[in-house]
């Protein structure tokens, strides 16, 4: 039995003030960190609950979307705007887990949820340096089909689960925080960090900081945008290779892309080099492929998961050959 305080937040101010206890834990839909305190995992001291701040999703004066930290992913996938204008986060919604578990979770929680593997569960018979750093990664000789092939460490080869938030890497999403100093907002693309030799530390925020909201920028090539997950089964399962992409066509030449890949690194992985490799390039399978190899060429595939960069690289091409046969019909 975990012995713990618990305690429900009435607004941003008040979690604050009740996360400053040390090892605080703030408590969204609890699909990850409940699963996580019940495997010992996780161990707070206190939980503060904060499903009870803003579940609100508005739109923005430049035309954005701003949605509470609160708001349950069902909520999100469902919404009007969302579905018409940023459909690539619908589908990476939908895509993500069990009508159940997105009817609890919400958008602050699926942020925050643990970059792990098995071996990061198995705490009485493995080595994991995320969960003890400085003892070891027994997944680097193990088994570590799921594991990434972009972006990880010596330290750490896990890959980041969330589908939603590759959606929102692809769409520029920022994410505002708020602690007893003061509020600042952070790109997506930024919230998470890389291993290299810590890790235990998997995102930016400060100690007690708290995911008030996450914003949408107006997008015009967000609204023809999908997501397309490849996985071992077609549902309740994390991703090997999933791509969130966006595409605008002037004619048969690319203008303009946005490309996200889920299931091959230890966060959301925005693949820059692809883009910029999109831009000014015929619509055609080649430059697809060609973009997807610009992409991959840093790849360091494990003896388990080398399957990865050839699925990534036809998961790429195939989505983006979608996005173009949408366009002209």
């Amino acid at each position: 039995m975990i012995e713990l305080v618990y305690s429900r937040a009435t607004d941003a101010s008040d979690a604050i003030r009740r996360a400053e206890s040390e090892n605080a834990k703030y408590l969204g839909g609890g699909t990850n960190l409940v699963d996580l305190m019940r495997e010992s995992v996780e161990v707070p001291s206190a939980l503060v609950d904060v499903t009870g701040l803003s579940a609100e999703i508005k739109e923005t004066d430049d035309g954005g979307l701003m949605i509470g930290a609160a708001t349950r992913n069902t909520a999100v996938a469902e919404h009007p705007v969302v579905r018409a204008r940023y459909p690539m986060l619908t589908r990476a919604i939908v895509a993500g887990a069990s009508a159940q578990i997105r009817n609890m979770a919400t958008v602050g929680g699926n942020l925050l949820q643990r970059t792990r593997c098995t071996y990061f569960s198995d705490i009485d018979g493995s080595r994991c340096n995320k969960r003890s750093p400085g003892e070891g990664c027994d997944a680097i000789e193990g088994f570590n089909r799921n594991h990434a092939i972009l972006g990880a460490s010596p330290a750490c080869i896990a890959t980041h689960p969330s589908d939603m938030c590759v959606a929102l890497a692809a769409l520029d999403a920022i994410v505002h925080l708020r602690n007893a100093s003061g509020e600042r907002a952070v790109a997506l693309c930024d919230l998470h960090r890389l291993p290299e030799d810590r890790p235990d530390l998997e995102t930016v925020l400060e100690p007690g900081e708290l995911i008030t909201a996450v914003e949408l920028p107006a997008s015009a090539i967000a609204a023809r945008s999908t997501y397309r997950k490849v996985r071992d089964r077609s549902s309740y399962a994390f991703a090997l290779v999933s791509v969130a992409a966006a595409l605008e066509l002037d004619g048969g030449e690319i203008a303009d892309a946005r490309l996200a890949l889920g299931g091959v690194a230890p966060k959301p992985w925005r693949a820059w080099h692809a883009e910029a490799a999109l831009r000014g390039r015929p619509a055609t399978k080649a430059s697809f492929l060609e973009a997807a190899d610009a992409e991959l060429a840093d790849a360091r595939p494990l003896a388990g998961n080398a399957f990865k960069v050839g699925l990534a690289r036809r998961t790429i091409a195939a989505v983006l050959q979608q996005l173009t046969e949408g366009a002209r019909q």
